[in-house]
Formats: C-alpha cells, sequence, structure tokens
C-alpha cells in the first residue's frame, strides 16, 4: 500500500501539467453547478478543458459568457464517452489527463494527493479518488465509490459498492491501493499513456469502456489506483438515469465485449457462455417482475455481442500485450457471494479490505 499525506504542501522542480477533461452533451445545468468547484482547485499548473459533443441546448455560450479561461473543444457530433473523450483529447495537452463528468463536484485539494502517489511511483498508470454520493455524502457512490474491482465472470464491483448496495464511508477504505479499474466519472491518467494504449474503445459508445481501459492497462504492465485521500461528490445518472433500457444494453453488450477481448480465447469462451445463462436468468426474473424493457434489453444485447464478434471486433481496440499481473480481481462469484450467500459489503466478500 502507497501511505499518502497531505498535512505538508508538495513541491516539484517542474510541477506536472493536469488537464481536466469534462465531456458534455446539453449540460448546462451541471455546468453551471459544478464547474466552480473545478475552478476552485487548488493545484496551479492546470488547465480545463470542455468537450462538447455537439450540445443542442446553451451549454457552450455559457461557459464562453462565465469562464473565457476554459477551453472549448467541439466534436462533430454527439459521439458518446467514449469516442468523444478520444476525439476531444487529441487538441489537449498535458502530462496527466483527468476524465471528469459534469455531475461530479471536487474538493479545493483534490488533486494533489492523486500526483503525489502516481509521480511517487512510475508504474501506475491510473487513478481515482474516492467517490461519494453528492445527494447523500456519508454514503459511497455506485460508479466507483473507494475503488473498482471485479469478479471471474465479469461482473464489477467496488470497495465500498456492491451492486446496488453502496455502503456508508465510516473511512474502511482509506488507504491507497491496487484496484482493478477507475471510475470514469474521475480518472486519472498519463496523457502519454492514454494515447499509446488507443484510448477509450470506441465501440462501447458508452458504459464500462473506463473498466476495459484499465484492463488494458494492467495487461500492458501498469498499475491502477485508488487514492481516497482525495474525495470527489457525484450525482450519477446525469445522462441516462440508472434502468434505462439503453443503460441496461449497453452494460450487458459491453461487459461481454470486455471480457472477450482481454480474457484468453478459451477462457473468455466458457465464461461467456456461463455469462448467457446468468444474463437470461436476470432477464426473465425481470419479466416476472414487470420489467419488460429491462428483458429485451439483455436479450437485443447478446444478439449485439454475437454481431460484434462475428463481423465487427476489428473496430475495437485490443490490449497490445497480456503479460500483465491483474489486481483488483475476485477469483470467485461476487453474484453467489451477494445473492445466495447473502454478504453485502465488500470486505465482508473479499475477505479484507483492499
Amino acid at each position: 500500500m502507497h501511505p499518502v499525506t497531505t498535512d505538508a504542501p508538495i513541491t516539484y522542480m517542474n510541477q506536472p501539467s493536469v488537464s481536466i477533461a469534462i465531456l458534455n452533451w446539453n449540460g448546462r445545468k451541471f455546468l453551471e453547478q459544478f464547474l466552480p468547484s473545478v475552478q476552485a482547485s487548488t493545484w496551479t499548473n492546470r488547465n480545463i478543458v470542455v468537450i462538447d459533443n455537439a450540445s443542442t441546448d446553451d451549454s457552450i455560450a455559457f461557459v464562453e459568457t462565465n469562464y473565457p479561461q476554459v477551453q472549448i473543444v467541439r466534436n462533430g457530433g454527439n459521439y458518446g464517452f467514449a469516442k468523444g473523450y478520444n476525439e476531444g483529447l487529441k487538441q489537449v495537452k498535458g502530462d496527466y489527463y483527468v476524465l471528469l463528468n459534469s455531475d461530479v463536484e471536487v474538493t479545493p485539494g483534490w488533486i494533489e494527493p492523486v500526483i503525489a502517489l502516481m509521480e511517487g511511483d512510475r508504474t501506475i498508470g491510473a487513478c481515482q479518488p474516492k467517490l461519494l454520493q453528492f445527494h447523500n455524502r456519508l454514503l459511497f457512490e455506485y460508479a466507483g465509490a473507494a475503488g473498482g474491482w471485479l469478479d471471474y465472470l465479469g461482473y464489477p464491483m467496488a470497495r465500498g459498492r456492491v451492486f446496488d448496495f453502496c455502503e456508508a464511508d465510516r473511512g474502511q477504505y482509506d488507504d491507497a491501493a491496487p484496484i482493478f479499474w477507475a471510475s470514469g466519472a474521475a480518472m486519472f491518467i498519463r496523457a502519454s499513456l492514454y494515447h499509446e494504449m488507443g484510448g477509450l474503445d470506441e465501440f462501447f459508445f458508452a458504459h464500462q469502456e473506463e473498466i476495459d481501459l484499465c484492463w488494458r492497462l494492467q495487461l500492458a504492465g501498469h498499475q491502477v489506483y485508488v487514492c481516497p485521500q482525495s474525495v470527489v461528490y457525484h450525482v450519477g445518472g446525469g445522462t441516462l438515469p440508472k434502468g434505462n433500457s439503453k443503460k441496461v444494453f449497453l452494460n450487458f453488450r459491453n461487459n461481454l465485449i470486455m471480457m472477450a477481448k482481454n480474457m484468453p480465447a478459451g477462457m473468455a469462451t466458457w465464461k461467456i457462455l456461463y455469462r448467457f445463462w446468468l444474463d437470461t436468468v436476470s432477464a426473465f426474473k425481470s419479466l416476472f417482475a414487470g420489467e419488460g424493457k429491462y428483458f429485451t434489453a439483455v436479450f437485443k444485447a447478446h444478439v449485439a455481442f454475437i454481431s460484434w464478434w462475428l463481423f465487427k471486433q476489428k473496430q475495437s481496440v485490443f490490449p497490445p500485450t497480456r503479460t500483465g499481473k491483474l489486481q483488483g480481481y475476485l477469483h470467485k462469484s461476487v453474484v453467489w457471494s451477494h445473492f445466495v450467500e447473502g454478504k453485502k459489503t465488500f470486505a465482508e466478500i473479499v475477505g479484507k479490505k483492499s
């Protein structure tokens, strides 16, 4: 583990440059609410960038009028999360990128501990702060909590969040630790490494693309970390609300694609077949509960995955190597632990804090 303290200011011969990139699509409300907190960040060598996915509201006019110092990058269409960042970051300079959701409130000193951690260990390629809920700041937030993990069947979880259960933050996950994936809601990544890895997989459009990128980073020999000494507050569901059929479709399809890309072929084959069965059980359970749109979305995701497998693999970015050691990987089923054994918390399932 890496101890990180923020009691004294950290000095650098050459302070690394940090570009905070906020992807926007018709997000005037969030920019108006949360840009002031980003502006109040105490890291001096920083650049704030709004990457706009062809918004039709007045969000960019708002930024131009009220924040003329903020760099604006205009994409040619609504490219989604993955391509939106890939295209936008081609025009952004910096030693580090921070992929920051527009619905995140940051704290003034949120950058310093993360950069201190990453500058102190060059093997760390990406890192996230601790994410708490904006509307209930005592609880961890769904999209990353205190650092993302993955179980052996490809199900994401996090320190402080297992499926829909979010724990209260009592400091139980306050150690800076290696994880499997860093949340795309607030991801720090070395800029050169982002481009070297091919960025986010644009075929994903949105959802789980950050998990895929972190998987590829680890396979290439880089570490992914959480730095809980940095704290941010996330609204969540700002673009697609939870339960939205498109969100369900993207999550199921992208999760299967991610497994096919990053696992050895033999392992991926049997695990994906097993996942098809588990997904089908979940879909029928939802159908019997009256959630027909969820049921349909899951089967559309399966069809879309098969289509990708047969015809569209060339549209995705694959790991450059598979020699790196995976951390934050659960060698058992989180589904079994949570739903059958009744274990709710990350610590109960993993058997340790990190």
